[in-house]
């Protein structure tokens, strides 16, 4: 009976195992792709219509704008020099009272030294000394055989520079002057005591009336404050230095006693 079992329910089995295969085969081949054919490729992202980002300047760099706005921010260099320097020599021309008694033609030497404002303005101070020879008539009326008579000069100016071209300039100085004139007679036959001339009052012997009966007249002291004014031409050279030559009028008095002179100098500035 078994046997009987067995025989008739194996048709049935084989028949569902079959049908278990077939829908499982089918699943199976559902899902995977058939020998030989590649999956279908990926398409490629399409590119980007966006700009990238302007990149920033690295640090320490600006923009070419700001570049050109620093330099013209720079100061501009000078066109002139905060300092000039001169020296010169020439001679000098008497006037006033001075004439009567000093000869023209003395030496005269000076040096200075200017501080610009600019280019047009500047304030400037000079030392000068000049030799006052005295006259031949003079020398009679001090009855002496010779003498050394000079005087030195400090005056402060104000100058004016006036430009012409690149080559050449000129200029005008006024202001104040001190004025120390000193003197001495080789010898004096003049008699102490006696009446003074104009050459004695001029020298700055005479006090009083007379000469001084200590005999101090054949030395001469005299300090003075003036006034001074004047001007120059300036010419450019290669070194960059200028030759300049200069003429001034210069005024000193003290208890009604003149030093009157114009020196006129040629020289160097730099």
């Amino acid at each position: 009976m078994t046997g009987k079992f067995a025989t008739t329910s194996a048709p049935p089995l084989l028949l569902l195992t079959g049908v278990l295969t077939i829908l499982l085969g089918a699943q199976g081949f559902a899902q995977t792709a058939p020998a030989g054919q590649s999956p279908a490729p990926q398409s490629a992202p399409a590119p980007s219509t966006q700009q990238p980002a302007t990149q920033p300047p690295t640090s320490g760099q600006e923009p070419a704008d700001e570049e050109s706005t620093s330099r013209l921010r720079k100061k501009r260099p000078h066109d002139y020099k905060n300092w000039n320097f001169n020296v010169g020599a020439g001679a000098n021309l008497d006037s006033g009272t001075t004439r009567s008694y000093v000869r023209g033609g003395g030496f005269v030497a000076s040096a200075g030294a200017a501080r610009n404002a600019n280019k047009y303005l500047g304030l400037r101070a000079d030392f000068f000394f000049a030799n006052l020879p005295l006259r031949d008539s003079t020398l009679q009326l001090a009855q002496a055989t010779g003498a050394t008579t000079h005087v030195y000069s400090l005056t402060l100016d104000p100058i004016i520079n006036v430009p012409v071209s690149g080559k050449y300039r000129g200029y005008i100085l006024f202001g104040p002057g001190y004025y120390h004139r000193s003197g001495s007679l080789d010898s004096s036959t003049a008699v102490p005591g006696s009446a003074c001339n104009g050459f004695w009052k001029w020298w700055g012997a005479c006090s009083n009336i007379g000469i001084p009966l200590s005999g101090s007249f054949v030395h001469s002291s005299q300090n003075e404050l003036g006034y001074n004014f004047g001007g120059g031409v300036a010419m450019k050279v290669p070194s960059g230095a200028e030759i300049y030559a200069e003429y001034r009028f210069m005024h000193g008095s003290s208890n009604s006693i003149a030093t009157d002179f114009r020196p006129i100098t040629i020289g160097f500035r730099w």
